[in-house]
């Protein structure tokens, strides 16, 4: 049995072989089959260039070997350098001023990253990269700004809470001020037709049930009524069985009319409620007795008696002057009866989430009034 003949040529191990390609190496890869002399002169003109730029990028580090990494060229002989890799940013050591300065730098990386060929220029590009894009433009504390930050120190926060409690306790006796103002209701009785009541003299700290309360002791007083023991009857009568009606709203007896006060509260036809002062009441100084300079001696001992204070005419309270037939005094059995037919047929309860400016008046069938 014959065995083949040797070719000649031993095919040496790829470990002891040169990695590096020669000119002539890179010549015969662009050459395939014939070509022209002065195609074939070119080529190689331009192989030894690549050569030598090669051998100059290797040495200043800079650069790579063409066709090392693809190991293939283009069909005009023309090599494609590979892009050098991306270098990542290494975070500095420090702990930054501001929370947002690290989160920037992160984005900044992640950015640098996800596009490199945006982010990095070619080595033989004459392009320079701009400092906007390199280096990640931190955030600092604006100057311009007056406002300066406040240090949260436990001396800063205990002046406030200071502050804070001294200020409420301030609010809390301006409350109770105005909630100890006096103030006059007019209100009329109706069972159908105005009978004239009188007038009451509240607080504005007062529940609408001590309103009904007093005005139920003055129908007793005045006997209202057409049945011989009406008096007996508004005796008899409880707090629950009247309604305070002021203008068309029924006020609730769990409301004091220092909410309705405060929050100067609408009713229909753009009418607050209860128009009184939120204000406290200013404290008036007594006149002040005139001196006889004659008899006056500047070495007398001062009187111990203080001058006693004048008192408020109930007269010369808010609401005086107000329209009785404003406030009425229903009883809410009579309403109950009554309440299909015009005016009570109109009249609502108090809700604080209404806007009633906006509210569009109807009948109990639901059917809008042409006036409103």
């Amino acid at each position: 049995m014959a065995s083949n003949p040797s070719s000649g040529a031993s095919t040496p191990n790829a470990r002891f072989t040169s990695q590096k390609k020669t000119a002539e190496d890179l010549l015969s890869t662009q050459t395939v089959g014939l070509v022209n002399l002065s195609d074939f002169r070119k080529r190689r003109a331009e192989a030894l260039e690549q050569k030598e730029r090669d051998t100059q990028d290797l040495l200043t580090g800079t650069g790579t070997i063409s066709g090392t990494a693809s190991g293939r060229a283009t069909p005009d002989g023309a090599s494609t350098p590979r892009e050098p890799p991306v270098k990542k940013k290494k975070r500095k050591v420090g702990t930054p001023k501001l929370s947002f300065g690290m989160d920037e730098e992160d984005d900044g990386e992640s950015t640098d990253a996800a596009t490199p060929l945006s982010g990095s220029a070619s080595p033989r590009s004459g392009t320079p990269l701009s400092a906007k894009d390199s280096v990640a433009k931190k955030k600092g504390v604006n100057s311009n700004v007056a406002l300066a930050p406040r240090l949260l120190t436990k001396s800063a926060l205990l002046k406030e809470a200071q502050t804070r409690e001294s200020l409420r306790k301030e609010f809390l006796v301006l409350q109770e001020a105005v909630k100890a103002t006096e103030i006059n209701i007019p209100f009329v009785f109706y069972d159908g037709t105005n009978i004239p009541g009188g007038v009451c003299t509240i607080k504005k700290g007062d529940y609408a049930w001590v309103f009904l309360d007093r005005s139920r002791k003055v129908g007793a007083d005045l006997g209202v009524g057409e049945k011989v023991n009406s008096r007996r009857e508004w005796a008899r009568i409880g707090v629950d069985d009247l309604m305070m009606v002021r203008g068309n709203i029924i006020i609730p007896h769990h409301y004091d009319f220092y909410y309705f006060v405060i929050n100067h509260t609408l009713g229909p036809g753009n009418r607050l409620l209860f128009d009184y002062s939120s204000e406290p009441p200013s404290k008036s100084t007594p006149p002040s007795s005139e001196i006889n300079l004659d008899t006056y001696n500047p070495l007398s001992v001062p009187s111990k008696t203080k001058p006693k204070d004048v008192p408020t005419d109930k007269k010369d309270l808010e609401g005086t002057a107000d329209d009785p037939t404003y406030t009425k005094v229903v009883d809410r059995r009579w309403y109950e009866r009554n309440k299909h037919i015009f005016p009570a047929s109109v009249w609502q309860e108090f809700d604080p989430e209404k806007d009633y400016q906006k509210e569009v008046k109807r009948d109990a069938g639901g059917n809008a009034f042409f006036f409103s």
